[in-house]
């Protein structure tokens, strides 16, 4: 069972490398990424952009480039494009969006005929290593999906699901998140929440999977708090999962976990046929490898 993000880069080392294929990737800050990445030993890059900044940029942050496949591509588009069909045609086991806008690589990614669109749902993914809990603890949804309603939060958790399962739980425990442990009709959440716990116990998410909903927060991540309230469960105060009912309430969390409470954090977006690395140019050189090495471990179980 993997516990720390650093463990995911260990287990890595000792797998065959997945093939990585980033789109635009003449940045700095992204090349700085990759660099480590294969320098651990975790993936095997393809990079897709211009191929004289990338040569550039490599040299600047001495990146040896020798045995790595460049393909010189000039717009964003064409990059997004190249590097999704490197995945589709099965070249590349996973994507990482580079120096071009989130919506340019969704777009090559939802693409009809050559893209990686399946009958799921696009949804971010973030998994937290973090003081106050024993165990990686992983969220959903903080950062696509806005409002989701139940049909779309199955297709979220079952995504978050395919997430967890590398990370070589017996047993994956979710939380569906709501302010308050009884349903109530005028809190969607709860109602949600409930449904959700209910196809669980009807095989709807797997043998190894338990669904408790709704359930608050300190439930979730607090046995004391379960003890306190006499609240009898499956998961509490032991969730691997955290389902959010709301895009603010996921990004909140989140944002608390790593300004707060000094989480460290790898995201990835699931419910396409390979995961996809999009991280943001704010977030930490540690964060953007931990990253790359959760869609790698994603995108190995897969295979």
């Amino acid at each position: 069972m993997i516990k720390k993000l650093d463990q995911m880069l260990d287990v890595l080392k000792d797998m065959d490398k997945v093939v990585l294929s980033v789109a635009a990737a003449h940045d700095e800050e992204v090349l700085l990424a990759i660099k480590s990445a294969t320098k651990m030993g975790i993936i095997k890059p393809i990079l897709v952009g211009q191929e004289d900044k990338i040569r550039a940029i490599s040299h600047e942050i001495n990146f040896d480039l020798n045995g790595i496949k460049i393909i010189d591509k000039e717009t964003i588009e064409e990059c997004a494009e190249v590097a999704v069909k490197l995945v589709s045609s099965k070249e590349a086991d996973f994507v990482m969006k580079g120096l071009l806008d989130t919506s340019v690589i969704l777009k090559a990614v939802l693409n009809k005929e050559w893209g990686l669109r399946t009958d799921s749902l696009l949804s971010h993914v973030m998994v937290y290593e973090a003081d106050f809990y024993p165990k990686l603890l992983v969220t959903t949804d903080g950062g696509m999906n806005i409002a989701p309603n139940y049909e779309q939060k199955v297709k979220i958790l079952k995504n978050a699901i395919k997430a967890t399962e590398p990370l070589g739980l017996e047993t994956i425990k979710v939380c569906a998140l709501a302010a308050k442990e009884k349903v109530n009709p005028k809190m969607q959440a709860t109602v949600d929440a409930k449904e959700l716990e209910d196809a669980c116990k009807n095989g709807e998410f797997g043998e190894n999977v338990i669904v408790e909903g709704p359930l608050a927060f300190d439930l979730a991540v607090s046995k004391e708090a379960c003890e306190v309230k006499g609240f009898k469960t499956e998961v509490g105060g032991d969730v691997d999962i955290i389902l959010m009912p709301t895009i603010e309430v996921g990004n909140g969390i989140g944002k608390a976990f790593t300004y707060a409470a000094g989480a460290k954090s790898a995201g990835i977006i699931m419910g396409a046929k390979a995961p996809i690395v999009l991280v943001s140019r704010a977030d930490t050189h540690e964060s953007k490898l931990y990253s790359i090495a959760y869609g790698a471990i994603v995108a190995a179980h897969k295979k």
